[in-house]
């Protein structure tokens, strides 16, 4: 799992690249790799840090925010604003005007 080169993060899945995360963080925690190792894999692990990011990102500006009537029944949709974006990994949903 520990490579120098990171180059193939660029090309990986949100979940690959999540799922890849979730086990050097828990390598790390573990605390049983040795120090050269560890170092490596908390390189890889920033690595797809940034890359899910990247991606999380790019799917948060194709998301259309669905407007609701009055009485809570959608009508459209408009762009998401950032202010009113994600929050917690869970998408808002505009309130009733």
């Amino acid at each position: 799992m520990a490579e120098t080169n990171n180059d193939d993060v660029r090309t990986m899945s949100f979940e690959k690249a999540l799922a890849e995360l979730e086990q050097i963080v828990g390598t790390l925690e573990g605390g049983k790799a040795p120090l050269a190792e560890s170092i490596a894999i908390y390189e890889r692990g920033e690595a797809l840090k940034s890359h899910c990011e990247e991606l999380l990102k790019k799917a948060e500006a194709r998301i259309e925010k669905i407007t609701l009537s009055r009485d809570g029944k959608p009508v459209g949709t408009e762009p998401l604003d950032e202010k009113q974006g994600w929050s917690g990994g869970q998408h808002r949903v505009a309130a009733p005007e």
